[in-house]
């Protein structure tokens, strides 16, 4: 048994069942990565980009696909489009990994705008969630949720916004369920649901 190949597979068929799941194929091009199909990665991570062009983080990793295909041109292109989606997202990890990446590349680094006003709400709350539509909306849930274990209900708490948590609850949950047949009443079945919870909220 090969568990990524498992993994490829899984989130794969993920991604045909639902062509407009960004996450889908976002997982699978990650999972490509690890395997080192980088052709394959690029393909999925430019699907992820189709569904959600502000998904900043998927273009640091289709840069760096493109980079061990020895595609450079390629990789400065996707890195200064990621770099303008990051910066009007306010998405700062990726904006300065992707920063780092072009002047490694001997690229001119883009100009940093300034920030003005409060980032989200007023409680100021990012979502840490990868692919997050609201931004710098997004909007903290009012307590963790309930049913799961302390600690995860904490991290989701802190880390993920109400948006996000309910597409898992509401769509992503339903899928995974039924697409694995999952027993949640046995202790296998709900630790493949507490996994796929963490990879979809970005918490692994």
């Amino acid at each position: 048994m090969n568990p990524l190949q498992d993994r490829i597979d899984q989130w794969r068929k993920m991604a045909q069942d639902d062509p407009d799941n960004e996450l889908g194929h976002y997982r699978l091009g990650q999972f490509l990565m690890e395997a080192k199909q980088y052709s394959e990665a690029v393909a999925s991570f430019r699907h992820a980009l189709e569904v959600n062009p502000h998904f900043s983080k998927v273009y640091q990793l289709l840069a760096t696909c493109h980079l061990e295909l020895q595609e450079r041109p390629e990789a400065i292109q996707v890195l200064h489009q990621g770099f303008a989606v990051a910066q009007e997202r306010g998405d700062n990890i990726p904006r300065e990994e992707m920063g780092k990446m072009l002047v490694q590349l001997g690229e001119k680094l883009p100009e940093v705008k300034e920030e003005k006003g409060a980032v989200g709400p007023a409680t100021g709350f990012r979502c840490q969630r990868p692919g997050c539509f609201a931004g710098r909306q997004a909007r903290q849930l009012p307590a963790p949720p309930r049913g799961l274990d302390k600690e995860l209900g904490e991290r989701i708490y802190a880390n993920v916004c109400s948006e996000c948590w309910n597409d898992w609850l509401k769509n992503m949950s339903i899928k995974v369920i039924n697409e694995l047949r999952l027993d949640l009443s046995t202790e296998r079945g709900a630790e493949e649901y507490d996994r796929h919870l963490r990879e979809f909220l970005g918490l692994e």
